[in-house]
């Protein structure tokens, strides 16, 4: 069997031999990754990993008789401290800018959610079209735009109960007419 330092060497020019090592220590550096960062980073830091060590062959330099675990997990602890830290930049830039904190691509429920709200999409516009004027532009605002009540109160020019009235309406009529229609 060869060593880590001879597929190494061969992946320089030779993809397979690269494929070996991975197939060799993916498993120890995902456990590693899951001892030490959110299960959702994972498989992308695993991969993160393989794909500096690809761009690192020729740096690699044989100091543990032809293994290459602490080179790999010397990446693996680099690719963890600037993910970690590029993550908690970002949180704290969408904390300051009051933007929510979520992580869209765990939630495949949201994305069969997202395809079945797109199916109704004709029997919902043909229901907001039966909307009186008021509600709707108010629902438009609250749902669509995304706006406080004190917004939408200011944009329709009436008071923030009435806004609230206004939505409130709107979404029970709607559930109504939708109803047996949108599952």
């Amino acid at each position: 069997m060869r060593s880590d330092a001879e597929l190494i060497r061969e992946a320089r020019n030779d993809p397979d031999a690269f494929g070996e090592l991975y197939q060799r220590h993916a498993r120890p550096i995902a456990r590693w990754f899951a001892a030490r960062a959110p299960a959702r980073m994972v498989g992308e830091l695993t991969a993160e990993t393989f794909a500096q060590a690809s761009l690192s062959l020729r740096r690699f330099r044989d100091e543990a008789g032809g293994s290459a675990a602490p080179w790999l997990l010397g990446i693996a602890r680099n690719v963890l401290r600037r993910t970690l830290e590029r993550e908690r930049v970002e949180s704290a830039a969408r904390r300051r800018l009051g933007m929510p904190l979520q992580a869209y691509e765990a939630d495949l429920d949201a994305v069969a959610d997202r395809l079945d709200a797109e199916s109704a999409r004709p029997a919902i516009e043909a229901a907001l079209e039966q909307l009186p004027r008021s509600q709707r532009n108010a629902i438009e605002l609250r749902v669509l735009r995304a706006l406080s009540y004190e917004e939408i109160a200011a944009s329709l020019g009436c008071s923030q109960v009435a806004a609230r009235i206004r939505v409130m309406r709107a979404l029970d009529s709607l559930s109504r007419m939708l109803r047996g229609v949108v599952t």
